[in-house]
């Protein structure tokens, strides 16, 4: 049986991976409990992460851009 990394199983759960990789994967977690368990946890945590990810402030990220612009011009000159 194939080891799978979580590398592997992110792309499985984004749908990522390539078909021939899916069916793999997807025979793989009929048969071991613990790489279900492993994806399980990815899943949560994916769950969570899309509920506390939060867009940054457009003030924020104007003051990121002139930063780097001001940098940049720094730079050229």
């Amino acid at each position: 049986m194939t080891n799978f990394t979580p590398e592997d199983l992110l792309q499985y759960l984004y749908k990522e991976t390539s078909p021939q990789q899916t069916a793999a994967i997807a025979k793989a977690l009929e048969q071991d409990w613990t790489l279900r368990e492993k994806l399980d946890v990815l899943k949560i945590s994916m769950e969570r992460l899309d509920t506390i990810v939060e867009v940054p402030r457009t003030e924020a990220i104007l003051k990121i851009l002139n930063y780097a612009r001001t940098k940049w011009a720094e730079e050229v000159q």
